[in-house]
């Protein structure tokens, strides 16, 4: 095999000698060298030299130039020599253009406004200038020869004070852009002492044609009207980087809530993914160019196939894409923002691993190209020696240099062309792309697709013809359309999708019209369109969720939403991940955090919605996931509302929540309202004021409907004395209430939802009292022990459901709440509700509570509260039904509620013909004999 170049032996003299740039800094600036103390340049080292070089005589412009040219001869040892690693090498870069930028600003100012007087604003306040840092600078990650791309913006229009006689007033816009120039010719004319960064303006509104520095207020409008989609990705890292005594400033903050909007939408925005082929075709056909005749110039480690460019932009392009909804992925740094996406499940770890590894080691041999000759290139050398000498840097051999190089830049390209669409290209699996895209065939006009497809659904989408929100759509989200339903079409000929699904995608579409991305979603995700044809076809509810929450489609994407199961340390963990997020960001207001909450349960919902229609769940599983679900977001909106209500006088909240029904019993379903009871167990004379304050902050969290929906439709009628109580009741209270001490006490059908009670949420670390073992009572607050609210709950539950009762007269009661319940609900003549009617799922429900209330005392096993199913079973093996008829009654009620689920799934009535269910009601009628002897 030929060598690309001979195999040297290793150099024995210092690697960093080999660096002509080096050679140049020893020569020039050897006697200054010491003034950078030994180690990696720190924030205060830096300083020092340049207030040492200052007192040697040198100007503001000359000692940052000269500072940069030791920072530089440092670097070139620290890496090449010892191995230091990447962070520390952009880390000081970044922060001596921070340092030079301060200081420059610093002097621009001080002669502008000794000239014509410090900027004002409209109320006469002081006006700040903000540096802003873009690309590497703003993510810190700067190389050794990098440009830095600036935007200037200032606070206010207005003008100056005017000088010390008041005169040689200007215009706020005039001094800032006299500050911008001055600042240049500080830091970025080339003089004797070379330049300390370049500078590079050409990102700022209207580019190049624009003004140097730009207002707040322009801004804003520019983003707002003509932002474009290429933007987004700059301004995704950018970043105030100088003057320094403005950072910590929260005027600063209202530039972020100008740039959070832009850069990251509310919905999930797959538009981008064209605006980003576009600007990499740009770049690539750009690199295509310069390496024209020069095939030299196509080993760019930066900008050719697999270069540092497309790990960025695959990272940007996820991020843009997810960060509106997932505010953790909003992070500039490449390395973290990589592992943020792994965490997130939009790229597999072992991807992000690879990608994280590429990125290192592409720029430490960018950096080493650098180290050569200061020249601002990204290109492999072609001498022999050059090539030799970064291989060894790097600890390899020539051609083990060359041959990681290849593997990484292979990887990335690969990775790369798979997340744009590039088609026969393997298929992403971490859910963050939609695999190969399809090449895109020209999209017909309507005459042509409607002969294309079958006559019930050509007959919908031929309604389009006169349809204002089709006629108004742009030509591109036209043909997207189009194409969407030709695609449709064309999988409804193969049998893929039946016609049910294909009519209720027009549907479904219709109303999304002006949202675009949702069709840039479906188009670019050909598997993400195909699961919504499958959910869309199996039932209607499932269609009218999804209109009503369309961004939960991107929940289709992947096999984990199929393979996996809801869990809740997951869920709550993630959502606090994302608080955090927006608190260091100052987003954390009421309406996100409700949005928030409202976005990942719907997200949830449908996850097991999608497993519950694709058959991957039963039934019970799929309503264990539901109220494992519901006590998730109760902890987690208890726990915010606690955090910021106003009045509270404690850290943790002495306070409980008890579900009763279907939350109570882990039956809950789609849409299920909530029956819940708050308590409280607290001596403080604030605590019935701030908990009922508390209790209805949370109400409000729950049920409020905003841009994203509602929670729950929360029902609190199961509290002591019903509607006419107390929102919030002292636990005490409640315990006297339901275990009938004192003149007002529950009644027998109140003790009948307690079978079916459970505890949710409380504070496990509170005081509570034991029960008493004799009286099965509890004690009084001076006999309190460490016992949990919970535990509590649980005690008095179990008083109530084994108290001594008098089964005839608990029988007589029973029936007779079920025959108030059952003319309450009347079902017409000839049909069976698989709910209200005689033998339907109240009988057996009815018959589970008088074996719970007439038998727990006696048989152990009926207290726990597992749930209708698994009652009947305990019930008939300890011989309270005759062999068979737990059995058997339990399977009909499992068999009457997936006929209730799968009728409500289909928003059908739950009734049929009652021969259709002949064998479940007799079942259900043996057991109400059992149990009633009537």
């Amino acid at each position: 095999m030929q060598m690309p170049f001979p195999e040297p032996s290793a150099p024995t003299a210092p690697l960093a000698q080999h660096s002509r740039f080096q050679q140049r800094l020893h020569r020039r600036y050897e006697q200054e060298l010491s003034l950078l103390p030994p180690g990696a340049p720190q924030r205060d080292t830096l300083g020092a030299a340049y207030e040492a070089l200052r007192q040697r005589g040198h100007d503001v412009g000359s000692a940052l130039r000269i500072l940069r040219q030791l920072v530089m001869e440092r670097l070139i040892h620290l890496d090449c020599e010892a191995q230091a690693p990447l962070e520390d090498i952009t880390r000081a870069v970044t922060w001596l253009a921070e340092f030079a930028l301060d200081r420059a600003c610093q002097q621009a100012r001080e002669e502008l406004d000794a000239r014509h007087g410090a900027p004002r604003g409209p109320d006469g306040q002081p006006v700040q200038l903000w540096i802003i840092g873009m690309g590497k600078l703003g993510a810190r990650e700067l190389n050794v020869s990098s440009d830095i791309d600036l935007i200037y913006v200032y606070e206010h229009d207005g003008e100056t004070a005017g000088n010390a006689e008041g005169r040689n007033r200007i215009s706020n816009h005039e001094y800032f852009g006299h500050a911008v120039k001055a600042i240049y010719s500080l830091v970025g004319d080339t003089t004797e002492h070379g330049f300390v960064f370049r500078v590079d303006l050409a990102l700022r509104p209207n580019g190049n044609s624009g003004p140097p520095a730009v207002s707040l207020a322009a801004l804003e409008e520019y983003l707002q009207t003509h932002g474009r989609e290429w933007e987004r990705f700059a301004w995704l890292k950018s970043r105030v980087v100088a003057p320094r005594d403005c950072l910590g400033q929260p005027e600063v903050q209202a530039l972020r809530g100008v740039v959070l909007p832009f850069v990251f939408r509310r919905y999930l925005d797959y538009s981008v993914f064209d605006a980003l082929r576009s600007l990499h075709r740009q770049i690539r056909d750009h690199a295509a160019k310069r390496s024209a005749g020069h095939p030299e110039r196509a080993n760019d480690v930066k900008l050719s196939r697999g270069g540092i460019r497309e790990i960025e932009f695959i990272v940007q392009l996820l991020q843009v894409v997810r960060g509106g909804q997932f505010p953790e992925l909003r992070c500039r740094p490449t390395l973290e923002a990589l592992q943020r996406l792994a965490r997130a499940g939009l790229m597999p770890q072992e991807t992000a691993d690879a990608l994280a590894a590429a990125y290192t080691f592409l720029r430490r041999v960018e950096h080493r190209i650098q180290y050569l000759d200061d020249q601002q290139t990204h290109v492999l050398p072609t001498r022999d020696d050059d090539l030799a000498w970064i291989a060894h840097t790097l600890g390899l051999g020539s051609c083990a240099f060359l041959h990681q190089l290849d593997a990484h830049r292979e990887l990335v390209a690969q990775e790369f062309d798979t997340l744009l669409g590039s088609p026969g290209k393997k298929q992403c699996s971490g859910g963050g792309c939609g695999g190969p895209r399809a090449q895109a065939a020209p999209a017909p006009e309507l005459d042509t697709l409607l002969e294309q497809l079958p006559p019930t659904v050509r007959d919908r989408v031929a309604e389009w013809k006169t349809h204002p929100r089709v006629a108004s759509l742009r030509d591109e989200a036209r043909h997207r359309l189009f194409r969407l339903v030709q695609r449709t079409g064309r999988w409804l000929a193969e049998g893929k999708v039946n016609e049910d699904a294909a009519v209720r995608l027009v549907g479904w579409l219709e109303p999304l019209l002006r949202r675009e991305s949702y069709l840039a979603l479906l188009l670019e995700r050909p598997s993400v369109h195909e699961h919504l044809l499958h959910l869309l076809g199996a039932a209607k509810w499932p269609a009218r969720y999804m209109l009503q929450h369309p961004g939960v489609i991107d929940e289709l994407a992947g096999d984990a939403l199929l393979s996996e199961r809801f869990v809740p340390a997951d869920f709550e963990r993630e959502l606090r991940l994302r608080l955090a997020s927006l608190q260091t960001t100052g987003e954390d207001d009421d309406e996100t955090l409700l949005n928030l909450l409202r976005r990942a349960h719907h997200a949830e919902t449908f996850r097991t919605l999608a497993r519950d229609v694709e058959g991957r769940v039963t039934i019970e599983q799929a309503a264990d996931d539901l109220s494992a679900l519901a006590d998730s977001v109760l902890k987690l909106t208890a726990e915010w509302c606690w955090s910021r209500l106003k009045n509270r006088h404690r850290e943790t909240p002495q306070f409980g929540i008890i579900a009763y029904g279907k939350l109570g019993g882990r039956e809950l379903g789609y849409g299920s309202d909530l029956d819940i009871v708050f308590v409280f167990d607290d001596d403080d004379d604030r605590a019935p004021e701030v908990y009922s304050a508390f209790v209805r902050k949370l109400i409000n969290w729950l049920t409020v409907k905003t841009g994203e929906g509602d929670l729950f439709e929360i029902d609190t009628a199961l509290r002591p004395n019903g509607n006419s109580g107390l929102l919030v009741t002292r636990f005490e209270a409640y315990a006297n209430y339901q275990e009938r001490r004192g003149s007002n006490t529950a009644w027998t059908w109140e003790h009948q939802a307690m079978t079916r009670a459970r505890f949710v949420l409380g504070s496990e670390d509170l005081a509570a009292p034991a029960p008493d073992e004799d009286e099965g009572t509890s004690p009084a607050p001076s006999e309190r022990s460490a016992l949990s609210l919970r535990a509590r709950f649980d005690a008095v539950r179990e008083a109530v459901i084994t108290a001594p009762r008098d089964p005839v007269a608990l029988r007589d009661e029973i029936v007779t709440m079920r025959e108030r319940v059952r003319a309450a609900h009347p079902v017409p003549a000839g049909q069976f509700d698989v709910k209200h009617s005689p033998a339907g799922m109240v009988d057996a429900e009815f018959a589970v509570q008088y074996l719970v209330l007439s038998q727990s005392a006696e048989h152990p096993g009926l207290r726990q509260n597992l749930g209708n199913i698994g009652l009947l079973q305990r019930a008939e093996a300890a011989g309270l039904l005759p062999a068979g008829v737990g059995t058997a009654a339990a399977a009909a009620y499992r068999k009457l509620r997936q006929v209730q689920h799968r009728a409500r799934l289909n928003e059908e009535p739950t009734r049929v013909a009652p021969e259709t269910l002949e064998a479940e009601r007799e079942a259900i009628k043996v057991l109400w004999w059992a149990v009633f002897g009537k």
